[in-house]
């Protein structure tokens, strides 16, 4: 398990989503979930962005829609909040294609809806 790609980061970020998690459980809308996580950076001075905006490329050109990922953690971690009864493969693809824009190598993707936290390590291997 050594070669996992930013295992000390990843332990940090976890770390505080249970922290979440075990302070305001299931139920909330993904809106609170952001903002208790946004207070958990800034406490524990870890560099983030909240709704980066990427454009999409296609081609020779860019295209009018955008994607906004939920939190970049320290410029190279995506970090996609959902509040859902399970992941199913859209939430991994999103993952996918969040990874392919921005040129970023990891993404966690995190269910705050369940009686336990429940999340996701996803790796785009092409880099």
């Amino acid at each position: 398990m050594d070669d996992l790609i930013y295992k000390d980061e990843c332990y940090k970020i976890v770390g505080l989503l249970y922290e979440v998690h075990k302070n305001l459980g299931k139920g909330f809308s993904e809106i609170v979930y952001k903002d208790a996580l946004e207070f958990e950076f800034n406490e524990n001075n870890i560099h983030f962005e909240r709704e980066k905006e990427y454009v999409v490329k296609y081609k020779n050109s860019i295209l009018k829609h955008k994607f906004y990922a939920d939190f970049i953690i320290q410029d190279k971690i995506i970090l996609e909040i959902k509040t859902v009864e399970c992941f199913n493969n859209s939430h991994y693809n999103q993952c996918l294609n969040y990874l392919k824009i921005s040129g970023n190598r990891l993404a966690i993707l995190v269910n705050f809806n369940l009686n336990s936290l429940e999340y996701k390590r996803i790796v785009d291997t092409k880099k």
